[in-house]
């Protein structure tokens, strides 16, 4: 083994067994060493000192004329940047060759989202069964207070407070954010508390068959069968739901920061996405409202 490849495989026992990252993020660190230890042995490298900044790019130069996407391209710089910045701590090498990189930028891939007619007749479930009413009260919450998957399936009826049409979540990185419940998730709620015979606190709100809290993977299935049976045919999933309630109230209010709250996004950056969303509706509404557009168009 090559002195190159024996660093590579300490700094992989390092990232699991020093850092514990998981089996397939150690995997995904080896593939992309893995294609950096065979570049650099096609040019005849076996020192790391004789690696600078402008080889580096062309190894990613080389990924990307091989086809390989931005997404890949900078998760394979990634992991050149942490190798070297491990070899630095280990005091292998001088510098850090990566760090003064960027990979290209991948396109943002705008989430999908119902319209309002379709999230409409989504949340219309005929029936007066246990399963209706829970069916209700999930699709309600979902589309009322833009939970994350995890969220609802986590949450206690401790949590909600359908007094003031509240409820408390505990998000990513353990952030809790209290955000409002609408008008009618909130007479779903009521009404599945009812039918629930809910009587603590500190129950779930929408237990699984074991009366512990119902599981993500029969939440999703519930919502494909439900999206199917209500004549939707977008690929319908609890984050479609999400994306759907934050996109209609930027585009009714124009509120960004409200947005970010109501998501506990950390960074405003990420709920920005958003704003692509209402600007594809707004050009949709100008092409068919605007008299020259719609000249123009009917030109065309």
């Amino acid at each position: 083994m090559s002195s190159l490849a024996a660093d590579a495989n300490a700094f992989l026992d390092h990232l699991a067994h020093g850092r514990r990252l998981s089996a397939n993020t150690v995997a995904a660190y080896r593939r992309d060493l893995d294609a950096l230890l065979g570049w650099l042995e096609r040019q005849g490298i076996s020192d790391w000192s004789a690696l600078h900044s402008e080889m580096l790019r062309s190894f990613i130069a080389d990924g990307h004329r091989n086809g390989l996407s931005p997404k890949s391209l900078q998760r394979r710089l990634s992991a050149c940047r942490s190798l070297f910045r491990h070899l630095l701590n280990e005091g292998r090498v001088d510098s850090n060759p990566a760090s003064g990189l960027r990979g290209p930028k991948s396109p943002r891939k705008l989430p999908n989202v119902l319209d309002v007619d379709e999230a409409n007749r989504l949340m219309e479930i005929d029936g007066d069964e246990p399963a209706d009413r829970r069916d209700r009260a999930m699709l309600e919450l979902f589309y009322s207070s833009a939970l994350r998957l995890s969220e609802l399936c986590g949450l206690r009826w401790s949590a909600l407070d359908l007094d003031e049409g509240l409820v408390r979540v505990d998000g990513k990185g353990g952030k809790t954010r209290v955000v409002p419940v609408g008008r009618k998730a909130l007479a779903a709620l009521r009404d599945w508390r009812e039918a629930s015979d809910a009587t603590s606190p500190s129950q779930p709100v929408f237990p699984g068959r074991n009366g512990q809290p119902i599981g993500p993977r029969s939440v999703q299935h519930r919502m494909t069968q439900l999206a199917q049976r209500q004549g939707i045919f977008k690929r319908v999933h609890p984050h479609l739901l999400r994306h759907s309630c934050a996109s209609h109230v930027l585009e009714s209010s124009g509120d960004l920061r409200a947005v970010q709250e109501l998501l506990g996004h950390a960074d405003i950056a990420t709920t920005q996405i958003y704003t692509h969303l209402d600007f594809q509706h707004l050009s949709r509404v100008y092409d068919a409202a605007h008299p020259r557009a719609r000249r123009r168009k009917d030109k065309g």
